[in-house]
């Protein structure tokens, strides 16, 4: 709301230094800082109120180190992450971007479903909490809704520089015009194919539609049918994995943290037209408002952290996780980087794989021999390390390492043709 107002100060009254709103940087900083701030203060009144109103989640007994002590902690933390995170995004974000409003509209569906899970744990007295079958429709459900806009809104677009790209296949062409900004006028063209960046081939993107391409001249109309499932698959994989990585204190919002710190450089790269051409990136017109996005987000972690380090007062419980998750995998959607998922989210992926290693293991050795077999001690895989006789703070620390690594591997990966 600010950016907007601040736009029309300086547009319609010429107010001095109203073009502050105008720049990225300054809009991430008080986003960030916003953010930070909004946990710190409150975080604590609403860890007070959840205590008072025994929000607590007695969970599982797995014989874990600790696990009587965290009993008593106070879970629906997840708030203080969404409050701190919606309302810089509200204020500095530029609302009639398509993508920001998207990213609102998945971290409130999700937050709403997390939200019911502890519900039903807490107040239910029900350790299972929210129906699977009722989260996937749930999830899948947001996927459509995900999938459907990056189809067919009018503003989803990739933008070429014909210069630089003379050779590229353009589908479904909307505008083409001369770029008169740049150093000499360039020749640009606007497309609404779904697809996405490919890391390690020069001037080389994956078009979905390309499946079916065999069909028919019109096989472009029909992508949908590859494209809205897949999604469905991304938003609910890495948002359960994100869900399934929250069983340590500060493990969840740590990696959390430097995947979205690295997506904020990603999203400023392909909304810029000079950084992505010299990338090779997919240029995506307003793809630079998520910056701001992501500073809020690495700014609502952080301050969730300082209530969340261990030993924590507070866990996020599906409330953060499940949305945390949901944010993440629509982001790399929205800026068509799903294939550099497969290592950036490492770690949500491997602690997803991990249980359903265990789990499918354990079934099929119980069929096949009469008892049910693990792979390891106990999953997800930082629980496997916990009965190894790892401390807690050693177990994150390390995934936070491991995460680090994986972060500068992506951003290697983007000059690696």
């Amino acid at each position: 709301m600010l950016y907007h107002l601040f736009t029309y100060l300086e547009t319609e009254m010429n107010l001095s230094g109203a073009s502050l709103f105008q720049f990225l940087s300054f809009r991430s900083a008080a986003a960030i800082i916003l953010a930070l701030l909004i946990c710190l203060v409150f975080g604590g009144k609403l860890i007070a109120m959840l205590n008072r109103s025994q929000v607590k989640d007695e969970g599982r007994e797995l014989g874990l180190e600790g696990e009587k002590v965290k009993s008593k902690t106070p879970t629906m933390g997840g708030l203080i992450i969404l409050f701190g995170f919606l309302l810089p995004v509200i204020l500095f974000c530029n609302l009639s971007n398509v993508y920001v409003l998207l990213m609102i509209g998945v971290t409130v569906w999700l937050g709403l479903i997390g939200f019911v899970d502890d519900y039903i744990k807490v107040f239910k007295k029900d350790k299972g909490g929210l129906r699977a079958r009722a989260k996937l429709i749930g999830q899948f459900g947001l996927g459509i809704i995900v999938g459907l806009v990056m189809f067919f809104h009018q503003d989803v677009v990739v933008r070429y520089d014909m210069s630089r790209n003379p050779d590229v296949e353009i589908h479904n062409e909307v505008n083409r015009y001369v770029n008169y900004d740049a150093a000499e006028p360039r020749e640009m063209v606007e497309d609404k194919a779904v697809i996405t960046y490919l890391p390690f081939i020069k001037n080389t993107s994956f078009d979905y539609a390309s499946v079916i391409s065999f069909i028919g001249d019109d096989y472009q109309k029909w992508a949908w049918i590859i494209y809205i499932p897949l999604i469905m698959l991304i938003v609910t994989f890495l948002s359960n994995g994100c869900n399934i990585t929250d069983g340590l204190d500060g493990l969840a919002a740590g990696v959390s943290i430097i995947i979205v710190l690295t997506l904020g450089a990603l999203a400023y790269m392909s909304g810029n037209s000079i950084a992505a051409n010299y990338l090779n990136l997919l240029y995506l017109p307003g793809a630079g408002e998520l910056v701001i996005l992501c500073a809020a987000l690495i700014g609502a972690c952080i301050g969730f952290m300082w209530y969340n380090a261990n030993p924590a007062q507070v866990f996020m419980g599906d409330t953060g996780s499940l949305a945390l998750g949901g944010v993440i995998a629509s982001l790399a959607i929205v800026l068509r980087m799903e294939v550099l998922m497969i290592v950036l989210c490492g770690v949500f992926i491997i602690e997803n794989v991990s249980v359903m290693l265990q789990v499918g293991y354990f079934k099929y050795t119980k069929k096949k021999y009469g008892e049910g077999r693990r792979i390891f001690r106990m999953a997800p895989l930082h629980h496997h390390y916990q009965k190894l006789g790892y401390s807690e703070t050693k177990i994150v620390v390390r995934f936070w390492i491991v995460q680090v690594l994986l972060a500068a591997l992506t951003l290697m990966i983007l000059k690696i043709r």
